[in-house]
């Protein structure tokens, strides 16, 4: 699949700008060239934004994401720039293509429930998939082909995880539409439309085959922090919540359903607003959310950071500097209801002093919220989007970069609880500084620590590894980045790909390094591993930015089964579906199934829109 660098301009418009610049132009290079026409941290490049759809962009910047940095522009000029990227009239956009409406035999069927909680497929966040549940096995994969494939209408990345239940996949999207659709043929039974993308997966209420009088609810975020439950047969809105009311905050981790409570994880942006000079940095701080699953009502909410932000002192242009700050929560909380116990992993601190909550593994009361214990894994960690020199090439002063000035060392994925052989249980957790730790469930203190993944910015392990019993599979991605010759992890080499320890004292079992022959001159291919990966009996299967999922064996680490999901793909609503890298929430395993989202438009990787969804041969090769 080439991949051009040069923005879509139709005929009349290219006519047009010889006459004259389009209006949307200098308001682009005013106030969005900064990010997007170089490499900027968390900031898609200006050639993927213009793949959106114009009222995409429109909404993005109106509701969404980037409501605060397009805040000093009004409605118009909004739509000049998003014209001006897309290349496209908004007047004249097409109406959104939708697969066929399901017939009256592919509706809500109560003898399928549900066959995972939602993101860590069970309370524990393991990311193993049973074969009684899933269906496939190292045994089997190879009998793998493709059944169908849905595109995402106006989409450029697709980092929503899917969940199973009623006969249908409900997944989110990046223009905020959250699709169910049937399970075997990819018709679309409904679809909602949130506010803004939503990049969590999804959350469904569980029940048993024998109950045929449910009325499940599904539950997701968006990433302007609000909170959704809707009915799972017909879409309708039962309640909807803004997790946190600060203006960055933002929902990155899927909700954890338990026992009718909701466990909601909150985290931010304010790292990029800090690169503004003249911002008061920094308000936010992560928590943690626990509601009423039926009506959205609060339980409790918990903060990572005990101290409300105060001033501390002022940046060199004389603006207040407001601390401790950060520590937000990215992944999907683990729930323990042994010991009654919620873990989560938390990011590094925004501002100076950087307090004992960032880049830690912390647990909190299920019932009150009250913290029970921190086991922080970094101190001194606290970075913000003003540390990175490049920005606006090196034009705009970095006032607001604390003095640690990183190395921005999350905990981005989900922390798991593992039972090891012995019945002992041991948390582990994964961090963007390539360690993987184990700490003990009952105080927090750490058990072992191993370094995997050489680690950066881009680097160790991002959105969550798997376990099968005492194996833990560890993902690393390890993507070089501008700033990273700053830092004493630059002095080691990259090590991307998919590693497996003893999840009892960290030991290494195998490793399985990214292929570095792949690539080629492939624009925005990389050869690490963002995406969460899943574990299945005898074997993991991991989605690599280079396009290519990959099955490895859990005894060896070596590929059994392996697929290039790059290029274009016909899908079940007629419209071009394109396959590309993989990061954000991993694959589905459900009823002999295999559903993948392919595609990450972000962060200068490879772009797509593609839900492609594999199935068993229906006669497997006789040999």
């Amino acid at each position: 699949m080439a991949l051009s660098t040069v923005l879509p301009v139709s005929a009349d418009q290219g006519e047009a700008a010889a006459a004259e610049p389009h209006p949307g132009e200098a308001l682009y290079n005013e106030n969005c060239a900064a990010c997007h026409d170089k490499p900027f941290y968390k900031a898609p490049s200006r050639f993927f934004i213009s793949q959106l759809t114009t009222s995409s962009l429109v909404r993005v910047m109106g509701e969404g994401v980037m409501q605060s940095q397009a805040s000093a522009l009004d409605a118009d000029q909004r739509l000049a720039v998003a014209e001006y990227l897309t290349g496209k009239s908004l007047a004249d956009e097409p109406e959104m293509i939708v697969p066929p409406v399901c017939d009256a035999e592919h509706q809500f069927d109560a003898s399928q429930p549900p066959v995972s909680v939602g993101w860590g497929v069970d309370l524990h966040n393991t990311r193993f998939q049973t074969a009684a549940a899933g269906g496939l096995t190292a045994d089997n994969v190879d009998e793998l082909e493709v059944k169908w494939v849905f595109a995402y209408p106006g989409a450029m990345q697709a980092r929503s995880e899917p969940v199973f239940g009623g006969g249908a996949v409900y997944v989110g999207s990046q223009d905020g539409t959250v699709w169910a659709l049937d399970a075997e043929t990819g018709c679309m039974r409904w679809k909602f439309s949130a506010t803004a993308e939503v990049r969590t997966g999804v959350v469904i209420t569980q029940w048993s085959a024998d109950d045929d009088d449910v009325d499940p609810m599904i539950y997701f975020g968006d990433t302007i922090a609000n909170t959704y439950a809707l009915r799972a047969k017909t879409g309708e809105l039962v309640w909807k919540i803004k997790g946190d009311g600060h203006r960055d905050a933002t929902s990155t981790g899927t909700p954890t359903l338990h026992d009718g409570t909701l466990f909601i994880p909150v985290s931010s942006l304010e790292v990029v607003s800090a690169a503004n000079p003249t911002y008061k940095c920094c308000s936010f701080r992560g928590a943690v959310l626990a509601v009423d699953a039926k009506t959205g009502e609060e339980v409790w909410k918990s903060y990572t950071v005990d101290e409300t932000p105060a001033p501390v002192g002022k940046n060199a242009i004389g603006v207040d500097i407001l601390a401790p700050s950060g520590a937000p929560v990215w992944n999907s909380p683990t729930v323990d209801a042994t010991r009654g116990l919620v873990y989560v992993g938390t990011g590094q601190s925004y501002t100076s002093p950087a307090d004992g909550n960032s880049d830690a593994i912390m647990a909190f009361d299920m019932k009150t919220g009250e913290k029970r214990w921190v086991s922080q894994q970094l101190a001194h960690d606290a970075w913000n989007v003003a540390c990175y020199r490049s920005f606006g090439g090196g034009a705009i002063p970095n006032v607001n970069c604390p003095e640690e000035d990183g190395p921005d060392f999350d905990f981005g994925a989900g922390t798991a609880l593992v039972t090891l052989e012995s019945g002992k249980q041991v948390v582990v957790g994964g961090q963007k500084s390539g360690d993987a730790v184990g700490v003990d469930p009952d105080t927090g203190e750490t058990l072992w620590k191993t370094r995997v993944g050489r680690g950066g910015t881009q680097g160790g392990v991002h959105f969550g590894m798997a376990a099968d019993g005492g194996t833990l599979y560890v993902p690393i991605n390890d993507k070089p980045f501008p700033d990273d010759h700053r830092y004493e992890y630059s002095k080691m080499d990259p090590n991307p790909g998919v590693f497996a320890l003893n999840a009892a004292n960290g030991e290494y079992l195998w490793s399985s390094p990214a292929p570095d022959d792949v690539c080629g001159d492939l624009p925005f291919c990389d050869p690490g591993v963002s995406q969460a990966i899943t574990a299945i009996p005898g074997a993991v299967i991991v989605g690599y930015m280079d396009g290519r999922v990959r099955i490895h064996a859990k005894d060896s680490g070596e590929v059994i089964w392996e697929r290039n999901m790059l290029g274009e793909y016909e899908s079940v609503s007629g419209e071009t579906a394109t396959g590309g890298a993989f990061s954000g929430g991993g694959v589905l395993v459900a009823n002999n199934q295999l559903y993948i989202n392919a595609g990450y438009g972000y962060n200068f990787h490879i772009p797509g829109n593609a839900l492609v969804v594999m199935g068993l041969r229906d006669t497997p090769d006789s040999d």
